[in-house]
C-alpha cells in the first residue's frame, strides 16, 4: 500500500482493525506498508488452521476522535463470483479487473479502536 499526502500524524491506516506500520519513502507525506493475508485455502496447504482473511477492510482513522473518516473494501476475486478463465488481453483489461475488486463503501463506520501489533526486530527493513 502506498499513501500520499499524509502530513499529519493524527491519522492511522488500519486493515481489519489493526494499525499498519507506515514506513516513509523519503518524499514528504509519502508512506508505504505491506499487507500480508490469506486469500484462499486450498485442500493441501502449509497452515490448514488459518482461515481466509478476505475481504480486506481498509480504514483511515482519526486517532484523536477514534473515528473512521473513510476507507475501502478489497475483494480477492470479483465479489459477484465472476471468474475469468483467460488472461487479460491488454493492460486496460487487467486494470479494470483490479479496479472491480475495490469498493468505496463497506468500510468500518463510526467509532474505531485500532489495535497495534509491535514491530518485529527480526524482520525489520534495512532502509529504516
Amino acid at each position: 500500500m502506498k499513501l500520499q499526502g499524509l502530513v499529519d500524524q493524527r491519522y492511522a491506516v488500519t486493515v481489519a482493525g489493526t494499525t499498519l506500520p507506515l514506513h516513509p519513502t523519503g518524499a514528504n507525506g509519502e508512506y508505504v506498508a505491506g499487507v500480508r493475508y490469506r486469500a484462499w485455502r486450498p485442500p493441501n496447504c502449509l497452515h490448514p488452521t488459518i482461515g481466509i482473511q478476505a475481504p480486506l477492510i481498509f480504514d483511515i482513522v482519526d486517532t484523536w476522535n477514534d473515528r473512521s473518516i473513510g476507507g475501502c473494501v478489497y475483494h480477492v476475486t470479483h465479489p459477484g463470483g465472476l471468474s475469468h478463465s483467460t488472461f487479460p488481453v491488454n493492460a486496460y483489461e487487467a486494470e479494470s479487473r483490479r479496479l472491480a475488486r475495490f469498493f468505496r463503501i463497506g468500510h468500518t463506520p463510526g467509532r474505531v479502536r485500532p489495535r497495534s501489533i509491535p514491530a518485529s526486530l527480526i524482520f525489520r527493513s534495512p532502509w529504516i
